[in-house]
């Protein structure tokens, strides 16, 4: 019964970061809805089934995890948030190391971003 009731606050937990994330550039949304997909899955088909009908969050996730890939929509916004975000940060920051951290998450996630799937809507 514990171990129920903590992969329901992970799930709770994961889906505020996910959140979170869809507006701070360094805060990866997909890992952590897809981490409360799974948590929810194991622990509670009612908060499951809340998040995959979710107005916003179910379709992006239904669409990584059974469809694969991402529509363009979903991809070009993506693209402009990642490279406005870092961007700015990346002009903000005067520290070698920070610079080269922001450098290798835009070049990885925009890797990612690009190389997935292209989905009809």
């Amino acid at each position: 019964m514990m171990k129920k009731y903590l992969m329901m606050t992970g799930g709770v937990v994961s889906v505020a970061l996910g959140s979170l994330g869809i507006v701070l550039p360094l805060l990866p949304t997909t890992p952590f809805l897809l981490l409360a997909a799974y948590l929810f899955s194991q622990s509670s088909e009612r908060f499951h089934d809340i998040l995959m009908r979710n107005k916003v969050l179910g379709k992006y996730i239904y669409n990584y995890t059974e469809r694969r890939g991402i529509v363009l929509r979903d991809k070009i916004m993506s693209l402009i948030t990642l490279w406005g975000g870092i961007g700015f940060s990346f002009t903000r920051m005067s520290n070698i190391y920070g610079r080269t951290f922001l450098l290798v998450v835009l070049l990885g996630v925009t890797y990612h971003l690009v190389t997935i799937e292209t989905l009809e809507s």
